[in-house]
């Protein structure tokens, strides 16, 4: 991560710094400059894909960003509300530069974010990034702008028919779904999409007010969708996050599905069609050991990356694999899209669940999860981990008393001020007993005394 880039782009409380206008204007007007300064000789189009979701910072910060983008000579086209893999769709569909998307995704409304997409529909690359850092810290202007904004929701339309491709229609028509749009970018593009594949689709969390974004809804808080998928008889439900490139599932008898579940149930189901590439699947290091096991065990290898769907994407690519994703329910199907995409996501699993001809709960059945606890500790800064002094080897010790039936990962949140902590293993009692060592162990090396 570097000073202003976290693992999902810039991201903090909108108005206090870096979200700020002199900070923005600048990180339009350089990002657009380096990737110019790059592209030359190439036919791009000098054109930038923006789009925001339903948070009421998302208008002032789309008019700093927009006037350092036209400040390097770039035009600006704005799309409106729309899900963060629309502009990664359609970045590569109008064959501009780059796309930006102003989200922080799950978090609270009071939080916003940018993030950068190359032509190519992936996260701007680390090096990019850094440039970028470097580039700002010397920079004391920003010109004025030269580049035109134009407003063009249209575009969107786009997306949509492109999400409807990916599926038959004939197999979902008629399927009765509930859609939790997290009052955030998804609530027209998903319903839109569902409906126009055919389907009874019951929506909620389909009103944004600006301040109402994933507040006790999305797929951070899943219970509702879960509990009208039961009452309206649904055959599944899905809950997209703000920006809608993420998304958790329930079964007919109101059961959580998260990424795991969803990418393993995939996996499979491609490794039977013969859509699997190398029989293996991409998860984090985040994801349940139950879930690794039962893959292996099913004769599918997992490659596991660090966390953030970027990590995820760039195994992908190189690997040149099908699937891949986070718990958290970022989910990339390689064959449509190179991101995480909540609408596409939910289209390819329910399309797997249709045609397996059996119901979404056999799907939940299929696996054992380890006992799992994820433990946010809020920091005031974060002092690399392998230079707190035996930190990391002590962590390894305590790992290795669980005799291989668990395990322990330690890592900063690349979006917030929080370390966070997860423990697997095969019995609760002993998961709760090493999270409390590990937090301890984490205070004192760093002298937190809270």
């Amino acid at each position: 991560m570097g000073k202003y880039f976290g693992t999902d782009g810039v991201r903090a409380v909108a108005g206090q710094f870096p979200l700020v206008d002199d900070f923005i204007e600048k990180l339009g007007y350089v990002a657009l400059s380096q990737l110019q300064a790059r592209s030359k000789g190439s036919l791009l189009a000098p054109q930038v894909i923006v789009a925001q979701d339903s948070r009421a910072s998302g208008p002032a910060i789309l008019a700093a960003l927009g006037k350092g983008i036209r400040a390097s000579g770039a035009n600006v086209i704005s799309v409106g509300i729309a899900p963060t893999p629309a502009v990664a769709y359609l970045v590569k569909a109008t064959n501009s530069l780059c796309g930006v998307v102003i989200s922080a995704s799950h978090n609270p409304a009071e939080f916003n974010g940018i993030k950068f997409f190359t032509n190519s529909g992936t996260k701007f690359p680390e090096e990019l990034e850094d440039a970028i850092e470097r580039e700002i810290e010397n920079l004391s202007c920003v010109p004025a702008p030269r580049g035109t904004f134009t407003q063009d929701e249209s575009l969107v339309c786009k997306y949509e028919q492109f999400l409807m491709s990916t599926v038959d229609r004939q197999i979902l028509q008629g399927t009765k779904v509930v859609l939790d749009c997290a009052n955030g970018a998804s609530y027209k593009v998903a319903v839109h999409v569902f409906a126009g594949l055919g389907m009874d689709v019951t929506v909620t969390a389909a009103k944004p007010d600006g301040t109402n974004i994933n507040k006790n809804v999305g797929a951070l808080h899943t219970q509702f969708m879960q509990e009208l998928t039961v009452k309206e008889k649904a055959f599944m439900g899905f809950s997209f996050d703000g920006d809608a490139d993420r998304v958790i599932a329930s079964d007919e008898k109101g059961r959580q599905l998260d990424g795991d579940n969803i990418i393993a149930s995939s996996a499979l189901c491609m490794k039977e069609q013969g859509l699997l590439n190398a029989n293996k699947a991409v998860l984090t290091i985040m994801a349940n050991l139950g879930c690794i096991n039962y893959l292996k065990e099913n004769g599918v290898e997992v490659a596991l990356t660090a966390v953030g769907d970027k990590y995820v994407s760039e195994t992908l690519e190189k690997e040149n694999l099908s699937i891949g994703g986070e718990t958290s329910g970022h989910i990339i199907f390689r064959q449509f899209s190179n991101t995480g995409d909540g609408i596409l996501s939910a289209l390819q699993f329910l399309q797997f669940v249709k045609r397996s001809g059996k119901p979404a709960s056999f799907f939940a059945d299929q696996w054992k999860r380890y006992p799992s606890k994820l433990r946010a500790v809020i920091v005031s800064s974060k002092p690399a981990l392998q230079d707190l002094p035996g930190f990391l080897p002590e962590v390894k010790e305590l790992e290795k008393s669980m005799h291989g039936k668990g395990r322990i990962v330690v890592r900063y949140s690349g979006t917030e001020p929080k370390l966070r902590i997860l423990v697997e293993g095969e019995q609760e009692a002993l998961v709760d007993r090493v999270m409390e060592q590990v937090e301890n162990l984490y205070k004192q090396k760093t002298g937190v005394t809270k």
